[in-house]
């Protein structure tokens, strides 16, 4: 499993205390640090929707010049914007063996670990 974000961010630092104290195994991969990896997050974009992978909510999408927010249409003007602003992508994002999640909900992170969803 891999669990992507940034390393600095609250809920990447909850959702992978939740996985450790879970005994969960999991891979790192830290945006700021290695990178976004332009296909894996079309394929987050295209099994969650552009609108969801995109976090609008952060200071980082607020900071952003207002022509840049207006172009943000579809699924390639925002996969443009986070890939060139890695801190506006949801998180966090985890590729699992059996199912793929968005952002952290330890109740459904919970009921995940049960039915042996994430893994």
């Amino acid at each position: 499993m891999k669990v992507y974000g940034i390393r600095n961010c609250d809920t990447v630092k909850k959702a992978r205390k939740f996985l450790e104290e879970a005994g969960v195994p999991y891979e790192f991969h830290d945006y700021k640090k290695d990178g976004v990896d332009a296909d894996r997050l079309a394929a987050f974009v295209a099994e969650f929707g552009w609108d969801t992978v995109l976090n609008r909510r952060g200071t980082t999408w607020r900071k952003l010049d207002e022509a840049t927010r207006e172009g943000v249409v579809d699924a390639a003007s925002a996969l443009d914007v986070m890939i060139e602003n890695p801190s506006t992508i949801k998180r966090p994002i985890v590729h699992g063996d059996v199912k793929n999640f968005i952002g952290f909900d330890p109740v459904s992170w919970e009921m995940a670990l049960e039915m042996g969803e994430l893994k």
